[in-house]
């Protein structure tokens, strides 16, 4: 049985009231439910300015975003974002408040929970985060990596079906990488649609699957991360650098005859071993 949409785009173009000029171009995008997904594109492809649609921040020019079927046109921003959270790359604009823990509760206690249940639920999401020892502390002494974190956690408290992640890797070092994406995953094995925004083409090729790339304000691909990674008119298109291994073996193919018929490029290291053993 094919699961629901989460987020439907149809014929979607938009640009801002002061400008002529279209940021998003006939955007055509389905994506569903309890998928990770990962939204790829140079800085000013349009990434950003789609994912706000998402939430009702932005609403279209022309054609219509759907989220759970609800046409995002005719409800509020307060009433969509209770489905879809969406975490901004800077977490200085998002943080606040005076403690962890009360940025933390901040949601719940305006969509009017009770103070003690708000707490309970606060100190849950900390503690599956790692930041359940910092909960009195000022979120501003937090490192970026655990801003981040907090950031995740303010939206994640009051359980949305869809988290968005606006460029979640920037300035993190390989190990806070591989966390965010254990963290991911765990949020999205209770079923929830996970919707990354970057142009970080080796964390994409490391966890993620579903890949969707944008240029110019449109969409000029879209699927298997293992193919469209490594289709280099697309990546130059999309103004991206191919992942390491996959730039290294497409360097090795202009000198080397391989017997193999490969249809793409590797970018896993037993990929790249099977691919040398047929040089």
């Amino acid at each position: 049985m094919p699961r629901r949409l989460a987020i439907e785009v149809k014929n979607l173009w938009f640009k801002y009231p002061e400008s002529e000029e279209w940021v998003l171009k006939d955007i055509n995008l389905e994506i569903e439910e309890g998928e990770i997904v990962a939204i790829m594109g140079e800085n000013g492809a349009g990434k950003t300015t789609l994912i706000k649609h998402f939430n009702g921040l932005l609403k279209p020019v022309k054609g219509y975003v759907k989220v759970f079927g609800l046409d995002t046109r005719e409800h509020t921003v307060a009433e969509l974002a209770r489905r879809v959270g969406l975490v901004f790359q800077n977490p200085d604009h998002q943080i606040f408040a005076s403690t962890v823990l009360e940025e933390t509760m901040f949601a719940l206690k305006n969509f009017g929970w009770d103070l003690k249940k708000a707490e309970e639920r606060a100190v849950k999401i900390l503690k599956e985060l790692g930041l359940y020892k910092y909960i009195h502390t000022s979120p501003f002494m937090l490192s970026g990596g655990e801003k981040k974190r907090l950031t995740i956690a303010s939206v994640l408290v009051y359980d949305p079906d869809i988290l968005v992640l606006d460029e979640p890797t920037v300035g993190q070092d390989y190990g806070q990488k591989r966390r965010f994406a254990e963290i991911i995953y765990r949020i999205n094995r209770e079923g929830k649609t996970v919707i990354v925004v970057t142009h970080d083409v080796e964390f994409v090729a490391d966890y993620i699957d579903h890949v969707i790339v944008m240029a110019k304000g449109k969409i000029v691909a879209e699927g298997n991360s293992t193919e469209v990674l490594c289709n280099d008119e697309v990546m130059k298109e999309a103004r991206l650098l191919m992942p390491q291994l996959g730039l290294a073996a497409l360097m090795l193919r202009k000198h080397v005859e391989f017997r193999g018929n490969f249809l793409r490029l590797p970018i896993f290291i037993k990929e790249v071993r099977r691919w040398l053993n047929d040089a």
